[in-house]
């Protein structure tokens, strides 16, 4: 069985996609006799004039990706049994693939919505909003879309038509990084030299982007309702604030209880959720959620938002809030001073936690992938 991979173009940085068709490649590379796999990717060409994805960088990258990589995915695409597009932010390459079965994976449809004028926090402009209705044509053509949540399952439901449902089906996302439990020395270690961080003062984490979904302004609010309640710290770990969060933080008056750690390294990460008090997932909108996976699996208690992916992910190993509720969220906060509460929903973290891991995510792609040549008699 023949699989041709198709990545993203390196210059977007879209570090979680490389991460994952990485994953996809190293799992079929380890499955064994009977599997080839190739990747394939847009290539700067363009682009090397000025890497960048914005600007003229955005547009010379256009280039590479819509006028010179579908006639090289056309020709490889006649060697694949099945050739499987990696991000369905590229769904529009089902057209350059011929007669060969493609499947897509569809992270989430937020973008797609959000060219379509729905509110999810991700507004588009005119040329975004052509690209996000060449993404969903994309994926109408495609013969079998696999889902990181029932939630984006629903929302391709409702966007294409009840056909596509039948060919369609959910795949939970496999841990595209090694997290796990440490020991309290070795955590501890990990995180001595790191500037601002008081061990001995219990935390708050919070790890991603500035993005409007990610709810960073809720999270200051939220340390602003704890003063005199809780006297812990907020950990932000990942880009910096935005200077209109910097602002917020200032006006709140907490800025001494913010920490903030700039793109830490993966040992970092991991030693930063072992030793926090609970992460904080509080966003508007997701497709999966990776960081409640990575916390449950360290051992970290969650406290996450009830909205689109998140709850669906957690389980029944978070404590799951209305997020236009402070007073809720902070007393989920204190809830966790229950030293017989916080264990139990460690335990039931560490339970949750083995539903996402990568060689089930990739015994599923490999049943996918059969089905797939079975169909089209290769």
């Amino acid at each position: 069985m023949k699989i041709l991979l198709v990545g993203n173009y390196r210059t977007d940085r879209q570090e979680s996609m490389q991460r994952f068709a990485a994953l996809l490649e190293a799992g079929l590379v380890a499955s064994g006799v009977g599997i080839e796999v190739r990747m394939i990717r847009p290539e700067p060409v363009f682009g090397r004039l000025k890497p960048a994805a914005y600007g003229v960088g955005k547009w010379l990258g256009y280039l590479d990706k819509f006028l010179l990589f579908p006639w090289r995915l056309r020709k490889a695409a006649r060697w694949a049994d099945v050739v499987h597009v990696c991000d369905h932010s590229n769904a529009f390459y089902t057209a350059d693939v011929g007669s060969t079965p493609v499947l897509v994976t569809c992270h989430d449809l937020l973008a797609v919505r959000g060219g379509l004028g729905e509110d999810t926090d991700c507004p588009a402009s005119y040329a975004g909003r052509i690209l996000q209705r060449w993404i969903l044509a994309g994926l109408r053509k495609a013969t079998w879309i696999a889902c990181d949540s029932t939630y984006t399952q629903d929302d391709l439901r409702r966007l294409t038509d009840e056909d596509r449902v039948s060919r369609s089906s959910v795949v939970l996302l496999g841990l595209n990084q090694p997290f796990r439990k440490l020991t309290e020395e070795e955590s501890r270690q990990r995180l001595l030299e790191v500037e601002g961080l008081d061990l001995e003062v219990p935390y708050l984490l919070c790890v991603g982007r500035n993005l409007r979904r990610k709810n960073r302004d809720g999270m200051l609010r939220l340390m602003a309702r704890l003063k005199g309640r809780w006297h812990g710290r907020l950990v932000i770990a990942g880009e910096p604030l935005d200077e209109g969060l910097e602002k917020l933080k200032d006006e709140l008056g907490v800025g001494e209880q913010v920490v903030k750690i700039i793109k830490p390294s993966h040992e970092v990460l991991e030693a930063l959720y072992n030793r926090a008090y609970a992460l904080l997932f509080l966003s508007r909108f997701e497709g999966f959620g990776w960081p409640v996976v990575e916390a449950q699996t360290c051992g970290c208690p969650v406290i996450c938002s009830d909205r689109t992916s998140v709850p669906e992910v957690a389980g029944d190993a978070a404590l799951v809030v209305d997020i236009d509720e402070v007073e809720s969220v902070a007393a989920a906060v204190l809830k966790l001073e229950d030293g017989a509460q916080r264990a139990d929903l460690i335990k039931r973290g560490l339970q949750n936690a083995p539903r996402f891991l990568a060689q089930r995510m990739m015994d599923d792609y490999l049943q996918l992938y059969q089905k797939l040549c079975d169909k089209s008699g290769r």
